[in-house]
């Protein structure tokens, strides 16, 4: 039996058709948006666009290691759409916790980083966000940990060993 690719979808075909170009775009984000969750999701820890000892959304989404600023890559309008929708999804944690690099946290793990925030420096742990000023410009501001852990993320962080929590967090925080 042969595997399905892409092309193959019947959803794509009936979005090549004449007339659907808008649709098919709509759709495609969607994808892309939920393929980006689903990655942070299946990894637990992933950095936005940097190298570092976890997997690198932005090298997943070009396929291929980037050198230099991702910016220049052709797929950077892809990485930059990408990462702000991870940025604003309610399932991640975006912070700086990896080699203080952006880095985004799925909420399965967050009871486990709370129990061995002692691990890290505090400021690794404040949550990052952007704010739009009225001018256009993207400022980043920082809730402080742990003011931004939610009542049942500390409680079952409460219930978890600081050894078992190392481990459900990786390899790349011993």
């Amino acid at each position: 039996m042969r595997t399905m690719t892409r092309e193959d979808d019947p959803l794509r075909s009936y979005l090549r058709r004449p007339g659907r170009r808008r649709l098919a775009r709509v759709v495609e984000a969607h994808h892309s948006y939920v393929w980006a969750i689903a990655f942070v999701r299946a990894h637990g820890v992933a950095l936005e666009s940097a190298s570092g000892p976890v997997a690198s959304l932005a090298e997943a989404i070009a396929g291929e290691p980037i050198r230099g600023n991702w910016w220049a890559h052709p797929r950077s309008h892809e990485i930059f759409a990408l990462t702000r929708a991870v940025r604003d999804s309610k399932e991640v944690l975006v912070c700086r916790l990896v080699g203080g690099k952006i880095t985004y946290v799925h909420r399965r793990l967050w009871a486990p980083l709370v129990r061995a925030a002692k691990r890290f420096p505090k400021k690794r742990l404040a949550q990052v966000h952007e704010v739009h000023t009225a001018s256009g410009r993207h400022i980043a501001k920082e809730v402080a940990f742990p003011r931004w852990v939610p009542e049942q993320v500390s409680r079952e962080a409460s219930r978890l060993s600081e050894d078992e929590a190392v481990r459900r967090l990786g390899a790349w925080c011993s």
